[in-house]
Formats: structure tokens, sequence, C-alpha cells
């Protein structure tokens, strides 16, 4: 009698082995299509200082143009971008968080609706209200 509840433990235990070892292929078949789906995206080497980027390549907190898309984060009908979870919910409820400044006129400006430009070449973004603002702002500097 003992050795069949042995034989049972080990058949059991075996059982169990067999399906975890089904999961985990799964897995990562899922992380390969998303690396490949991330790569299929990122075309970032034509961008250089002076140049609009993308909102979906910019941390709209830390204003930072990221070379690569960013988490979405829908706010009142609008797309904002953030580069983790802390940026996430700083977008959901701070509103001064998705709103930048144009350096050219002071004003307040949406970051979803701004002409966005990589300023220097650690990735700092500023936000203009339109390209014209970007090009009057450039040639008083």
């Amino acid at each position: 009698m003992t050795k069949q509840v042995i034989i049972t433990m080990f058949a059991t235990i075996a059982l169990m082995s067999c399906k975890n070892e089904t999961k985990k292929p799964e897995v990562a078949e899922t992380k390969v299509e998303t690396k490949v789906e991330v790569k299929k995206t990122e075309s970032v080497q034509d961008y250089q200082v002076g140049s609009e980027v993308p909102k979906e390549l910019v941390c709209m907190v830390n204003n930072a143009f990221m070379w690569k898309p960013q988490i979405p984060v829908p706010v009142n009908g609008k797309t904002y971008y953030g580069c983790c979870e802390m940026c996430v919910g700083t977008l959901n409820n701070d509103q001064k968080a998705r709103i930048g400044k144009d350096p050219y006129s002071n004003k307040p400006v949406d970051k979803t609706e701004a002409y966005i430009v990589l300023m220097d070449k650690d990735g700092k973004v500023d936000y203009f209200e339109s390209k014209e603002n970007y090009l009057s702002f450039i040639k008083k500097i």
C-alpha cells in the first residue's frame, strides 16, 4: 500500500512537471514577438538636434526623447506618452505634466498638440505651439 502511495505521488509530480513545461514556450514566444514588433517600429537614426520628433517617442513627464516607443496614456480623449509606470500615473493625475511651455511665446501648450523638437544630444525636448514658433525661436537665439 505504501508503494502505491509513493508511485501515485511520483506520477502526480511528473504530470505537473509536464504541464509547467508546456506553458513556458508560450511565454517565450510572446516575448519574442514583442521584441520583433518594437524593432519594426524603431527608425530613429535620422533624428538630430533641431528635428521634430514623434510624440510617441517622447517621455512627456521627463521631457525627453527616448529613441523608442513609449507607453501610451489616454487622458480626456488625448494620448500622452510616458517611459514607465510612474510616468503613466503622473500623466493620469497631474494636469501640469500634460502641459508644456512654448519657449518662444511663453504660452502653455498641450503636449499632444505641440510641435516637439529635439533640443540637444542628450534628448531634451521642447514643446512649441507651431513649427513657425520654433523657426522664430531659433532665429532669436
